[in-house]
């Protein structure tokens, strides 16, 4: 990742979570920061980086400053991995493009002391890492992205809902929650995504193929549930049908995003098709 473009996702993730999160939220103890929390005489071991020339020349005893800490933020991927994103027809595969939004925010996330966790659902049980900082974060967060998808078959019921009921048992403090998911999955999702709302700041980033929403041309077709294996056979000729797969499709997209706005959730849709790491960042950046 470019270093400006680094700098520029940081400065829009800051603003998410300055206006999803208001209030002032201060880090125990003290350390680095810029709001001073103490001022009092040397002490053998302090750092003296952090002696006060103004208090020591006014007392004539060397003094420090110590300062309140800038609050570390914890980031919570939640990706989706299951089947249904193991599909593409244009650059890359859904999955491909959810392994790079999970990459830039675990990158993001490990910032400034902060730390990052993940969740993956869509493969039986939710799997939790906790969070880690700098490079130990980083690079559990490569090493489970490595496991890929799961296998055709392999249905999880519970779905998003599944994953998000993870983040409200475990992550106690306010943070960030990214889910990642092409959100196929239209099982009471809303409730638990709106439980995590109240708490953290929650970004929805939805990622979509673009034959998803249309249907080509090409005559018969036997197509296959890689979730639950059911079949359905279609003639792709009749124009009525190409018509009614693109409406069908286009409904389901607008639920998500009305209900994401209801929820009060940023959301963010990437194509498999386009620069996403460019299209993420306009998005973003576009969110005052």
């Amino acid at each position: 990742m470019p270093q400006p473009l680094v700098e520029a996702l940081e400065l829009a993730v800051n603003r998410l979570v300055a206006r999803s999160l208001p209030g002032e939220r201060r880090a125990a103890g003290v350390g680095l920061g810029t709001e001073l929390a103490q001022l009092r005489p040397y002490e053998i071991g302090d750092d003296v980086r952090r002696i006060d020339p103004s208090a020591t020349a006014r007392t004539g005893k060397p003094h420090v400053r110590l300062h309140v800490p800038e609050r570390a933020l914890t980031t919570w991927v939640v990706l989706d991995i299951s089947p249904s994103m193991a599909f593409g027809t244009e650059r890359r595969l859904k999955a491909d493009v959810a392994e790079g939004v999970a990459l830039v925010f675990g990158r993001l996330g490990v910032r400034r002391a902060g730390s990052v966790g993940l969740v993956t659902f869509g493969a039986g049980a939710p799997h939790v890492l906790p969070p880690r900082g700098s490079k130990p974060g980083l690079v559990a967060l490569r090493r489970t992205l490595a496991q890929g998808v799961a296998r055709d078959g392999e249905h999880d019921p519970h779905g998003i809902a599944g994953g998000l009921a993870v983040i409200s048992r475990v992550a106690k403090q306010p943070g960030l929650v990214v889910l990642v998911s092409d959100f196929r999955d239209q099982h009471g999702w809303e409730r638990p995504l709106g439980a995590a709302r109240v708490r953290h700041a929650v970004l929805a980033v939805e990622i979509v193929d673009p034959r998803e929403s249309e249907l080509p041309a090409v005559g018969h077709l036997r197509l296959v549930d890689p979730e639950t294996s059911a079949q359905v056979e279609v003639d792709t000729s009749r124009r009525r049908i190409r018509e009614r797969f693109a409406e069908l499709e286009r409904e389901r997209r607008e639920i998500v995003a009305r209900e994401l706005r209801r929820l009060r959730a940023d959301h963010v849709s990437l194509s498999t098709g386009g620069d996403w790491l460019l299209e993420l960042g306009r998005r973003l950046g576009a969110r005052r």
